[in-house]
């Protein structure tokens, strides 16, 4: 008779544990799962970390610049730019038959490479030039977009009229003429400097602030032509 609650004892005991074993093993059940999806949510942001990487380190050059902007340029809806200065704003309109340069004015413009930049270059009653600065931060813009020039493409048409916006060649071992993409002149002469066509490609032209162009061709300059107080393009901004 003794045997019976020992029996009985041990059974409960039994059934107890297993009982106990069953619900621990249940409650962890569901931790898996939640390990998973936050392994995934790290490796889904680390992916996309790198892909940004990857865009900021995009540099243009000699050999992708022109395919580049050929694709660039099917996206754009805009061709309009407006630059304001310590003398004011002026307002360009692109042209959209050169296709090339457009492209690259508006992307250089999108970078935010022309904001702090100088007219630095003024010759009196011919053009203004602008685009370049003696300061460290353009420097590390043009490092940061890349190195390459534009082929001319002067054969759309435009001349070089009044308020004609185009882009300089190179200096620099440039038998073909090929275009400083980061620069860019606005014809000051009346009724404009024709002597330049065919050598230098027109892209666009000032639709307002011509007076804002005359005002800064009237400042005086020292030697290289550079103004003798600086000039600054403050912001320069796609406005439609």
């Amino acid at each position: 008779m003794t045997l019976k609650p020992i029996t009985f004892y041990t059974i409960l005991t039994l059934f107890l544990l297993t009982s106990c074993k069953d619900t621990t093993n249940t409650k962890k059940a569901p931790e898996q799962p939640q390990k998973t999806k936050v392994v995934d949510t790290i490796t889904v942001a680390e992916e996309k970390k790198e892909k940004e990487k990857e865009k900021e380190e995009f540099v243009l050059t000699e050999e992708n610049a022109i395919e580049f902007f050929f694709n660039y340029n099917k996206t754009l809806k805009e061709n309009t730019v407006k630059l304001t200065t310590n003398f004011g704003d002026i307002t360009i309109e692109l042209f959209d038959n050169v296709p090339y340069h457009k492209a690259n004015f508006i992307y250089l413009t999108k970078k935010g490479y022309f904001d702090n930049t100088f007219f630095h270059r003024i010759v009196k009653n011919f053009i203004i030039q602008g685009g370049n600065a003696d300061n460290v931060e353009t420097g590390r813009k043009r490092s940061e977009i890349g190195r390459y020039l534009l082929p001319p493409d002067t054969r759309k048409g435009h001349k070089h009229h009044r308020g004609i916006v185009s882009m300089p060649s190179s200096e620099i071992d440039n038998p073909h003429m090929l275009a400083s993409p980061f620069e860019f002149f606005i014809v000051v002469t009346k009724p404009g400097s024709y002597h330049l066509d065919g050598d230098y490609t027109p892209f666009g032209q000032v639709i307002d602030g011509m007076d804002v162009v005359d005002k800064i061709n009237s400042q005086p300059v020292g030697q290289g032509d550079w103004p003798v107080q600086n000039i600054y393009i403050l912001k320069a901004e796609v406005v439609k």
